[in-house]
């Protein structure tokens, strides 16, 4: 259990204080997804950790996390409700942000101590590894940790011209990863997607639940299912073909740490 986090006041900030920052907007994670990252890292820190949410509706939020708008971008239309929101965090100044923060989707659960995350290679950009690239120097920005300004090109770039980004990258992460001069790649074990990692290869995901190594500290759940599908062994899909290989079987540990 996260110690001192209720003697910690909202919006104060002190020196040796761990910040982790997350964005919601649109409608696609409600309020809940927000309060149990927010219970997950509470329970997974041993140091003063805050979590600053970028929203524009925090309405049932826990008091514990903090609220700040969502940042401006120049974000054509078209793309509103894609990650590439995401990169409106890269700008500098951002709120009160200084040094490295970790940020978080909405759509992680954490199965372990984060603290970790700080302390390794401090200065430098962070993230884990898109597990669909694995030969390839991608980061997959579920997770990742980064120096606030010192690559704030990533943004202004984008700002300044976004219709030429767009046209080159197919997802922003691929965009990050290609114009950030220092990015190192967090232990795998630490970082794991629930598609990749963990669901056992077709056609055994019918018969084995998938199994949550020790060491893991954090799942990523991109694309479907979401946690809770996953929890009660759903997997959504819309082409009746799919479902020939789509499947996950009902896996307890999602509900034991997804809270």
């Amino acid at each position: 259990m996260g110690r001192n986090h209720g003697d910690v006041a909202l919006g104060v900030k002190s020196e040796a204080m761990q910040t982790i920052i997350c964005i919601k907007w649109g409608t696609r994670y409600g309020i809940d997804y927000l309060n149990r990252l927010a219970s997950m890292i509470r329970r997974n820190t041993q140091r003063e950790t805050r979590l600053i949410c970028f929203t524009d509706d925090a309405k049932g939020v826990d008091p514990w996390v903090q609220i700040a708008p969502l940042p401006p971008i120049n974000l054509p239309a078209r793309e509103f409700t894609t990650p590439w929101r995401k990169l409106s965090l890269w700008q500098y100044p951002l709120h009160d942000l200084e040094g490295d923060v970790l940020f978080f989707d909405l759509d992680v659960v954490i199965t372990g101590s984060i603290d970790g995350f700080f302390d390794f290679e401090p200065g430098r950009f962070c993230v884990a590894q898109n597990w669909t690239q694995p030969n390839e120097r991608v980061g997959n920005t579920s997770i990742y940790r980064f120096p606030v300004g010192k690559m704030s090109h990533i943004f202004d770039t984008f700002n300044a011209d976004p219709e030429t980004i767009l046209r080159r990258y197919r997802i922003e992460q691929q965009y990050i990863s290609a114009e950030s001069e220092d990015v190192v790649f967090f232990p795998p074990e630490w970082c794991l997607s629930f598609k990749h990692s963990l669901l056992p290869s077709w056609p055994l995901n019918f018969f084995i639940p998938p199994r949550l190594p020790p060491e893991a500290k954090v799942v990523a759940f991109h694309g479907k299912p979401d946690p809770d599908e996953a929890r009660d062994g759903i997997w959504p899909v819309n082409a009746a073909w799919k479902r020939s290989y789509k499947y996950v079987l009902p896996t307890p540990w999602i509900a034991k740490h997804w809270r």
